[in-house]
């Protein structure tokens, strides 16, 4: 199975995984709206790298699902 197909199962049956789903989402969006500024200030620096960092550990986070869920299904089907 693919990791695609496991975060939509992921994101419909758990709560937990979905809410870091969303809040990846949204950093990510929120991102995008800083890379279109061709100048930032030093707090916009601070405050990017801040949410860069977050949006790792939720990428870190979403992929422990997606590792926990393949060892479940793998242990099931033993």
């Amino acid at each position: 199975m693919k990791d695609e197909e496991i975060v939509e199962i992921l994101k419909k049956d758990n709560e937990e995984f979905r809410r870091f789903y969303q809040s990846h989402r949204e950093l990510d969006s929120m991102l995008s709206e800083f890379n279109k500024k061709h100048y930032l200030t030093t707090e916009e620096e601070i405050e990017k790298k801040r949410m860069q960092k977050e949006k790792l550990s939720k990428k870190d986070k979403i992929a422990e699902f997606v590792r926990e869920y393949r060892k479940q299904a793998a242990s099931s089907q033993s």
